[in-house]
């Protein structure tokens, strides 16, 4: 495979600039350096690209140099890897980095404390999110750019677990954002083809219990929850924004919600909270007939609180959230408790209606042959 290129030292090169960049102490440098270069297994073509990729972005930003052509081989696939990071900024690309190395050395039995990025405000470390806090700021940021942040069980669970360590953490409110181009592109429907042992009816009834744990975790949540939306979003990251208290989204941002086209129904308790947010018509003209929307058309709708020009969205959307982290916190909690007891009871139950219904629309046959036809129109792409 061309990408077999990619030699250990430069893969070593890469781990200690990264985590040098990154802030880490010399100590994890050193760490860094004994454990990557003594790493006893190949990681493998995949791993290398990625660490090539990460490599770039941390040190040069996004992708910027023209496409190799068709016949070079091993530049087109190096430049591949590059380019699918999109735009993270280098900061996100050296934690990536180290964390990635981190990764690798406890898979090999090390520690990956030794060398992976620390976590601000410290707390558990996470496979498929970026989890901080900074500034009296928690932020959780999803992490599958490649696969535009599409969530899989993995994630799902890990995002109940961030929700749960931000609401006992000394942060004042939680932010929620995506890695790369994309906020979030709804549900990895590649979770439908993996089928459990239990058939289809035990996969529906794990997955609708992980659903409705993780809508909850969204309605007990006791801080004030922000969402940056840094570019489309699609399925339930567009559904539950309804449960967020204030939405920042990027001139960029699409807001699509194709259930009906997949066979499927609302959730996030949209079927209760959009109606209310922008009228049963839109609504529906969302939930049921699928309609997307421009982030300034979502603005307009009151499903988002402002757009910002794509150019200088992180920093004026930053110099909000800074200001709000010098309010009072128990201010701050004690008001969005009174907000959202007035609904809470209502929440519980419209999230199980929600989930209920799913569990019966994931084991139709119609939601088997829309979704089988998303994957044949996918595949002719």
């Amino acid at each position: 495979c061309p990408s077999s290129q990619l030699s250990r030292s430069e893969g070593v090169l890469c781990s200690l600039i990264g985590c040098l960049s990154s802030g880490a102490t010399v100590e994890q440098f050193e760490q860094a350096k004994s454990k990557l270069s003594a790493l006893k297994k190949d990681p493998g073509n995949e791993l290398k690209l990625k660490i090539y990729a990460l490599f770039k972005q941390a040190t040069q930003g996004p992708c910027n140099t023209p496409k190799p052509g068709m016949l070079d081989f091993v530049n087109k696939v190096k430049w591949d890897a590059w380019k699918s990071l999109g735009s993270i900024s280098q900061d996100e690309a050296r934690e990536q980095y180290c964390n990635l190395i981190g990764s690798l050395v406890e898979a090999e039995g090390g520690s990956s404390a030794q060398v992976a990025a620390t976590p601000a405000g410290g707390g558990a470390t996470y496979e498929t999110l970026l989890v901080s806090t900074e500034d009296d700021i928690t932020t959780i940021k999803l992490n599958r750019p490649a696969k535009k942040n599409a969530i899989t069980p993995e994630m799902y669970n890990e995002i109940i677990a961030a929700l749960e360590q931000a609401a006992k953490d000394e942060s004042k409110f939680a932010v929620f954002t995506g890695a790369g181009d994309f906020y979030c592109s709804g549900n990895d429907l590649s979770n439908f083809t993996k089928i459990s042992e239990g058939g289809v009816q035990e996969m529906a009834r794990q997955g609708a219990e992980l659903l409705r744990r993780y809508v909850r975790a969204y309605i007990d949540f006791p801080k004030p929850l922000v969402a940056v939306v840094n570019g489309p979003a699609v399925g339930i990251s567009v559904t539950v924004l309804g449960l967020f208290d204030l939405i920042y989204a990027t001139e960029r941002a699409t807001f699509h919600t194709p259930f009906t086209q997949l066979g499927q129904s609302a959730e996030g308790c949209s079927s209760y909270t959009f109606p209310r947010i922008m009228g049963p018509t839109k609504a529906s003209e969302m939930l049921l007939f699928n309609k997307k929307l421009t982030a300034s058309r979502a603005c307009e709708l009151g499903l988002i609180t402002e757009v910002f020009p794509d150019s200088s969205f992180q920093s004026e959307v930053q110099t909000r959230l800074k200001a709000y982290a010098r309010l009072p916190p128990q201010s701050l909690a004690l008001s969005k408790q009174l907000v959202r007891s007035v609904d809470k009871e209502r929440l519980y139950a419209v999230n199980d209606a929600e989930v209920e219904r799913l569990t019966e629309r994931w084991t139709s046959e119609e939601c088997f042959n829309a979704v089988m036809s998303f994957f044949q129109a996918k595949a002719k792409l």
